[in-house]
């Protein structure tokens, strides 16, 4: 393999019973490179990483952690990453101390490592006073800085991050983040899987995953240009729902992005804008603006999956 690759599967494919949760996938990390695994729940992204990381033995493909075999070498491979699941993987009856005490013994720390490296978890967590608090009355955002402490308490050079800001409010997530751009200029490679569309614009690449099967890969930017063959327009209006059902009437694709709406058109339309005011007008709807926009990555995503 690759010296600079430090994740490759190819054909990698998981069965359940007649359900494919993974659908013969291929892709390559690179070492020190934060690459995203992008998709809405139940698109194999958890099944992917659980057999990366060897807790699932895959049905038929291959696949290398570093220098091992997922097929052959799971043991070996749990030795040397840090995983880290959406449900944070903390003993919540465990104070904060007796956690990173235990997953210190999990992973092997060595003793003469096991101060700092418990000093360090407890900084970046911010936790220095709380170190004998039982870990469930820590907030969500504080609990998920000490789940990522201790799982790179024995300092692994590739982690695995399976959906790691689910349920945390957005200001935690945000710093979350931070930490992990940390880690990859550390030289850590740093594998994870989210559903926040706007997350993966924070990867430096990143896979979207569909009903098991990979439909698109490439850094954010590659996925806008190569992926999206229609012209996206941001619309301002007060009647949002109504405005919804009578441009989709017309065949106009229209999808909700907060305050706003996000149009789609084919780019062979001729004089799109135009033809969207028209719309608008005829029904008697103001809109207080309209401006051709750079697609998201979930207006890539949608209409990837209408073609998928």
């Amino acid at each position: 393999m690759n010296a600079d690759i430090t994740v490759k599967v190819e054909g990698l494919t998981r069965k359940f019973g007649g359900f494919v949760a993974v659908d013969d996938i291929n892709f390559g990390v690179r070492k020190g490179e934060v690459f995203g695994f992008l998709g809405p729940n139940g698109a194999g992204k958890s099944t992917t990483i659980k057999m990366l990381c060897g807790l699932l033995v895959p049905t038929s493909g291959m696949g290398y952690v570093g220098e091992h075999n997922i097929m052959t070498r799971s043991e070996e491979i749990k030795k040397n990453i840090g995983y880290m699941s959406q449900r944070f993987s903390l003993y919540e009856d465990l104070t904060v101390e007796e956690n990173i005490n235990f997953f210190s013994g999990i992973y092997g720390v060595a003793s003469n490592r096991k101060k700092d490296r418990k000093g360090w978890v407890l900084e970046m967590a911010g936790l220095k006073d709380k170190r004998r608090s039982a870990t469930k009355t820590l907030s969500g955002g504080v609990k998920q800085r000490l789940a990522l402490g201790c799982a790179i308490l024995h300092e692994p050079p590739i982690l695995f991050l399976d959906e790691p800001t689910s349920g945390v409010d957005p200001v935690s997530r945000r710093n979350f983040w931070r930490l992990i751009y940390d880690m990859s200029k550390a030289g850590v490679t740093v594998f994870v899987t989210t559903h926040y569309m706007d997350e993966a614009e924070y990867c430096d690449r990143l896979a979207l995953i569909y009903r098991g099967k990979i439909i698109a890969a490439g850094t954010p930017s590659e996925l806008k240009l190569n992926y999206m063959k229609r012209k996206v327009f941001e619309l301002s209006t007060d009647n949002v729902f109504e405005t919804v059902d009578i441009l989709e009437k017309k065949g106009i694709e229209t999808a909700i992005f907060g305050s706003v709406l996000h149009v789609t058109m084919e780019i062979s339309e001729r004089e799109p804008l135009e033809k969207i005011k028209k719309i608008l007008d005829g029904a008697d709807i103001h809109a207080a603006g309209i401006e051709e926009i750079v697609p998201s990555l979930e207006d890539v995503f949608v209409t990837l999956i209408e073609v998928s």
